[in-house]
C-alpha cells in the first residue's frame, strides 16, 4: 500500500472511530466473535428458535462469520457486512413475534455474560432494534401490514 493509500485508509479508520458508537463502550472484534459465538450455540440449542436455525443453516462456520460482519458493521462501521438479511429471513416459515422474544431474551442473556455492560447494553439496544425493524418489515412482506406505498395509494 502506497503512502499516500495508508494515509487514507488510516484517516478513515479514525473517522469511523469517532462516530461507531462501539468504540466508545470497547466494543472490539474479538469481543463481537465470542459473543456471536456464545449467542449462536445458545440458540441453536434452544427448543423455540433452535430448530429454525438448523433448518435454515446449511454452513454454520460461513454463518457465523457472516454474523460477526453483521455486528462488527453494526456497532463499529466498518462495513464489512455485505447481505440482505430481510428477504433470507421472510423465506422461514413460521418465524413470528414468539421467535423474535426468544431471540432477544438469549441476546440479552448472552450479552450480559461475555460483555462489559456499556458494550452489553449497545448490543442488545441494536438488538432490539433490528429485531423491531425485522418484525415490520416481515408483517410488510407477509401482507399483515400495508406498506408505505400502498398506504399512500389508499
Amino acid at each position: 500500500m502506497a503512502a499516500d493509500e495508508y494515509e487514507v485508509h488510516r484517516r478513515d479508520a479514525e473517522a469511523r472511530r469517532q462516530i461507531a458508537p462501539g468504540y466508545a463502550v470497547g466494543v472490539t472484534e474479538p469481543m463481537i466473535a465470542e459473543l456471536v459465538h456464545a449467542f449462536y450455540a445458545r440458540a441453536r440449542a434452544d427448543a423455540l428458535v433452535g430448530p429454525i436455525f438448523e433448518a435454515a443453516i446449511e454452513d454454520w462456520d460461513e454463518h457465523l462469520a457472516k454474523l460477526c460482519d453483521f455486528w462488527s458493521s453494526v456497532t463499529l462501521m466498518t462495513g464489512r457486512f455485505k447481505g440482505a438479511p430481510m428477504p433470507a429471513h421472510a423465506r422461514l416459515p413460521g418465524l413470528d413475534a414468539v421467535h423474535f422474544a426468544r431471540w432477544l431474551e438469549l441476546w440479552r442473556e448472552t450479552a450480559r455474560e461475555v460483555c462489559p455492560p456499556g458494550a452489553a447494553a449497545l448490543f442488545i439496544a441494536c438488538a432490539e432494534m433490528i429485531a423491531r425493524s425485522f418484525q415490520y418489515g416481515l408483517a410488510v412482506f407477509r401482507g399483515e401490514l400495508p406498506s408505505k406505498a400502498q398506504a399512500a395509494l389508499d
